[in-house]
């Protein structure tokens, strides 16, 4: 059955008729429409009627089945009622009891809300009383003061301050018995506020401390000081801006030059007044800077009046009112406006003309002059400054000049740190002076490069020298404006110096000709000579540039000094090779006398002996023509003496080491040898300029020569030994009266001459000749042992105690 309903419910609600009912947005008006268009009016209302007896039969079954809980939930909607009821009543109840309630709350706080507001107008009518009165006679003072002049303005500055508070917060406008007091009061902080502008403005132009101190005084009682410190500098800051941009207008600049100019037409200055417009634009700098001037000393004088400056009231330094929560002082702030500014219109200035960029290109040491004087007067000013201050009688007692903060001071004493107010300054001029030492090094080299052209072969002449030498001290002197400025062009002039050595060094001839020492001087020779005088006169020149430099830093003076050392080195180079084969050639003179015979006896009286032996007489011949035919050319006597006095301390040494070597060595051998000696010193006389210069060489030439005669044990015992003449040389002059199984170290070696002598200059330690020496000695002993000999010679033990003694002092030297 229950299935025959659902069954029935479900055809009903998927017939297509029925289906338009279902929709939430059914309308009957369209539905009739539709009905009535599609002309099925008959048959819609059959199935409409069939529908509706459907549906009552369903009704009616479902009634039929639930009535049992209908009946039930009759039953419970009574119930509800019932309770809904009771709480109506209930609700009704406590509605009552509430608005009881409210009753006998509601007067008494409408009564205590009357009373609260009118004590809080009670209070309100008090506090504008009580300000009304004290207006009121705050106006009267105020009137007194004004009455007393300028002297009572800051008191007449406070009665303003006190008025004021009294008007903030407050309403006083209508009421009428301060109305007219109200006007005065506005018209004397008018009065007042422009006396006080007055006075700073006087003040401040005639550097007047008391003076500015009292302005200061009168807009910190209106409590407005920071404005009008803010104001006042600002307007320093517009008036130097506006006169950077005039100074540097090139229509002002120009217009002088050419007042009649065609309309329209770009103002440029032409070849012709160029000198004008310059003339015009450094005349306006100088203004410029005048300008700037005035207007820092000016906040400088403000700003030391603040740091001085306290309220007698509170004891606050003004300063501090300006400067708290972490702001800078005015002259840093001021300052850094300045410098930036500065940056800024000379960059825009130049950007805009070449004219003014090549100007401060050009003539950057006449700028740069002009912004050291500008710094050197604001230095001279702060110091005049704080000793105006500190010794000023009249100025106000407000004014702290306590010890301890009356010492000089920086310009910038709360500024950064790490700030440099010169460099800042400076800045501003980087471009140029980049440029400006650009060019200066480009004429440093000009003239170098002309007198040095490409494939040439000669040195300078000299006026060329002269020319680069006048263009060195000309850079020179210009830079000297500035010891910055001038150490960065002596680095130049030392670049200038270099050029110049590496275009000589060019012409160096270092091929063989160059060291030949046998016939007249050669081509390349000739070059070198010329290229070492070229050297000197340029060093001569530029060491009394240095010397002249006594303005200048010491950097400047290094740096040039630096550059001297490298014409110095170029200098040795040069005359090297001649140097050597002059050595060279006088070593193997020296060697020769080993070709002599020295073996032999005293000659007898009607012979007598020669002055002195034959490779003596080469030695001295050759030395002279060296010095006559080479030397002689060379303009730096100095010079030259210092490098062939060397030469001649090399050749004593050589010729007391081959004297020494000398075996066999007879009586007359000795005195050939003595006078050998004596001829030695003339020999290297024209390689000095005195033979005593020659220092050790020297004694140890003088020394050795009385040991020709003295017997082996005062020579083993002279107190020249060890100090003047090495024991290795004195060891090798006993060998010559040992007998020839005592070989001398070269002899055992089967060496020449030369390449024993060439062994002992590869071997300067007496270490190590002092061993070579030992092994000859043993090897003697070794000798003796074989042949069964019953004694050494008689010269051996003085050998080795000598040897002894030598190899204990060495050891003593090296611990």
């Amino acid at each position: 059955m229950e299935d025959g309903r659902e069954a029935s419910t479900n055809s009903l609600l998927k017939d297509e008729c029925y289906a338009d009912f279902l929709a939430e947005d059914f309308d009957v008006k369209t539905y009739t429409a539709q009905a009535i268009h599609h002309a099925v009016i008959a048959e819609q209302l059959a199935k409409l009627a069939q529908g509706i007896s459907q549906l009552d039969k369903e009704l009616h079954s479902q009634v039929v089945a639930r009535h049992e809980d209908l009946l039930s939930q009759a039953t419970g909607i009574e119930s509800l009622e019932g309770v809904l009821q009771m709480m109506q009543t209930r609700i009704s109840a406590l509605q009552a009891a509430v608005d009881r309630i409210r009753t006998k709350i509601v007067d008494p706080y409408n009564k205590i809300v009357a009373r609260i507001t009118q004590l809080a107008r009670l209070q309100v009518a008090c506090d504008l009383l009580r300000r009304i009165i004290r207006i009121l006679y705050l106006s009267k003072r105020l009137q007194g003061q004004f009455q007393g002049g300028s002297r009572e303005i800051t008191k007449a500055a406070q009665s303003l301050n006190e008025l004021d508070y009294l008007s903030q917060g407050v309403d006083l406008s209508g009421i009428e018995v301060i109305e007219n007091d109200l006007l005065l009061i506005s018209r004397a902080r008018l009065e007042v506020e422009n006396q006080a502008k007055r006075l700073l403005e006087q003040g401040m132009e005639i550097q007047n401390p008391t003076q500015v101190g009292t302005a200061l005084q009168v807009f910190y009682n209106l409590g407005s000081l920071r404005e009008t410190i803010s104001s006042v500098v600002g307007g320093y800051r517009t008036t130097i801006q506006d006169n950077i941009t005039s100074a540097l207008d090139i229509k002002g600049l120009t217009q002088p030059a050419n007042p009649r100019g065609a309309p329209g037409r770009a103002v440029l200055p032409t070849p012709g007044n160029t000198a004008a417009f310059r003339a015009a634009l450094w005349t306006n700098l100088e203004k410029l800077m005048d300008q700037i001037c005035a207007a820092c000393r000016q906040v400088q004088h403000l700003q030391k009046v603040l740091m001085k400056k306290r309220d007698p009231v509170t004891h606050v330094c003004f300063i501090d009112e300006i400067i708290k929560d972490g702001q800078p002082d005015i002259l840093f702030t001021f300052w850094n406006d300045v410098t930036t500014t500065l940056s800024e219109e000379f960059h825009r200035a130049t950007e805009a003309s070449s004219f003014l960029k090549q100007a401060f290109e050009g003539e950057y040491p006449k700028l740069l002059r002009l912004y050291n004087e500008l710094w050197r007067r604001l230095q001279q000013y702060s110091t005049s400054l704080q000793g105006a201050l500190t010794s000023s009688g009249g100025i106000d007692a407000s004014l702290d000049i306590s010890a301890a903060e009356s010492d000089s001071q920086d310009l910038f004493t709360h500024g950064k740190q790490d700030y440099n107010p010169e460099k800042a300054l400076k800045d501003s001029l980087q471009p140029y002076e980049a440029a400006y030492l650009s060019k200066s090094l480009s004429r440093l080299f000009d003239p170098i490069n002309l007198v040095f052209p490409m494939g040439g072969r000669n040195p300078p002449a000299s006026d060329e020298l002269d020319s680069i030498i006048k263009t060195i001290s000309s850079e020179l002197n210009v830079a000297s404006v500035d010891p910055d400025l001038s150490v960065a062009v002596a680095k130049n002039a030392a670049k200038t110096v270099q050029l110049f050595c590496v275009k000589s060094e060019q012409l160096l001839c270092t091929q063989g000709d160059a060291s030949q020492v046998i016939g007249p001087l050669t081509e390349g020779q000739r070059r070198n000579v010329a290229v070492v005088n070229s050297l000197y006169r340029l060093q001569q020149a530029v060491t009394k540039i240095v010397s002249g430099l006594g303005s200048c830093p010491a950097a400047a003076a290094e740096a040039l000094s630096s550059s001297l050392e490298g014409v110095q080195a170029l200098m040795s180079s040069a005359v090297l090779p001649l140097l050597q084969s002059v050595s060279d050639s006088i070593e193997a003179i020296i060697i020769t006398l080993h070709q002599e015979d020295f073996s032999g006896p005293l000659s007898s009286p009607d012979k007598p002996d020669v002055p002195c032996s034959l490779y003596m007489k080469e030695l001295q011949g050759f030395i002279s023509r060296v010095m006559a035919d080479y030397f002689r050319h060379f303009q730096c006597v100095d010079f030259i003496y210092e490098s062939t006095e060397s030469i001649a301390q090399r050749a004593i040494e050589l010729f007391v080491r081959h004297t020494s070597l000398l075996r066999p060595l007879g009586e007359g051998g000795k005195m050939r040898l003595a006078a050998d000696f004596a001829q030695m010193e003339m020999a290297v006389a024209p390689l000095c300029r005195r033979v005593s210069d020659l220092g050790k060489a020297y004694r140890m030439l003088r020394s050795f020569r009385p040991l020709l005669f003295q017997t082996s044990e005062l020579i083993a015992s002279s107190p020249a030994v060890g100090d003047l003449i090495p024991y290795s040389t004195l060891l090798h002059f006993l060998l010559t009266r040992a007998p020839s199984e005592l070989k001398s170290p070269h002899q055992r070696a089967e060496w020449s001459i030369a390449r024993y002598s060439q062994w002992l200059d590869d071997h300067p330690s007496e270490r190590d000749r002092l061993t070579l020496l030992r092994g000859a000695l043993e090897a003697y002993v070794q000798s003796v042992r074989a042949r069964q000999g019953k004694e050494f010679a008689p010269i051996y033990p003085i050998m080795l105690q000598l040897l002894q003694r030598a190899t204990s002092s060495t050891q003593e030297v090296r611990a």
